[in-house]
């Protein structure tokens, strides 16, 4: 049986005792070897230099948990008939626990600061963008986990469409269905197909308590030929 009783408790058991390398790990012997999105994707607090900031970043600035909410847009040129296409809609349609993730445009930045209210008036708890982000400090004060390829102020009210949500969206190597669940950190965003979810976390969460006690080990003097051959990780 799962160590947790629903959705939310599961979500914050992986933010408090996980990490992406540790669930990377689980889904490798497991056969997905494909699930992490491209390296350039990063939390957008740890892309600003610190002396920007106004506050340390958080917990909730570096590290995100949740289900997918896929979006699709493409580069457009030129005012298009219905502005934006479809964003407000995929963001009203948001619900609690979901990642906004986004990709297909490349031509401006995919978020900024009203998207980020929005998100999180509806109980998204973060955004995931292959592409950039921008009004950063507003973004950034809203405590919000936002993970991006960059920053660039340039608008996509005349470059961007959004014309899909709810819809199969492909990233660098990986294919992520809506519900999939997503979490990120500091080292990067994974994508945990919805069915093995369960699997994945309970032996992701068994390996990282075998990791801490291996380093102890270590630690304490054991060489590290003879932690591998007792506790099977590294």
């Amino acid at each position: 049986m799962p160590r947790w009783n629903d959705d939310n408790e599961m979500l914050a058991l992986m933010k408090e005792r996980l990490y992406t390398p540790v669930v990377g790990d689980i889904l490798d012997q497991m056969g997905f070897a494909h699930q992490f999105l491209p390296a350039a994707i990063r939390p957008l607090a740890a892309q600003v230099p610190a002396q920007q900031l106004t506050n340390a970043p958080g917990e909730n600035w570096l590290k995100l948990a949740g289900f997918a909410c896929t979006v699709l847009e493409n580069d457009i040129y030129g005012a298009p008939k219905k502005p934006f296409g479809y964003m407000t809609e995929a963001l009203d349609q948001l619900r609690p626990n979901d990642v906004y993730i986004a990709t297909g445009a490349r031509h401006s930045a995919l978020w900024g600061e009203l998207l980020t209210a929005s998100a999180k008036a509806r109980g998204a708890v973060g955004a995931v963008l292959d592409g950039y982000s921008r009004d950063t400090p507003m973004v950034l004060e809203q405590d919000f986990p936002v993970f991006c390829t960059g920053t660039w102020a340039q608008d996509s009210s005349i470059r961007t469409y959004i014309f899909d949500y709810h819809c199969d969206i492909e990233i660098g190597q990986v294919t992520v269905h809506d519900g999939d669940v997503i979490f990120g950190d500091v080292d990067g965003v994974l994508v945990i197909p919805r069915a093995i979810a369960p699997e994945v976390i309970e032996r992701a969460l068994e390996k990282a308590a075998t990791e801490k006690t291996m380093r102890r080990a270590i630690e304490n003097g054991m060489l590290v030929t003879e932690a591998f051959e007792r506790f099977g990780v590294l």
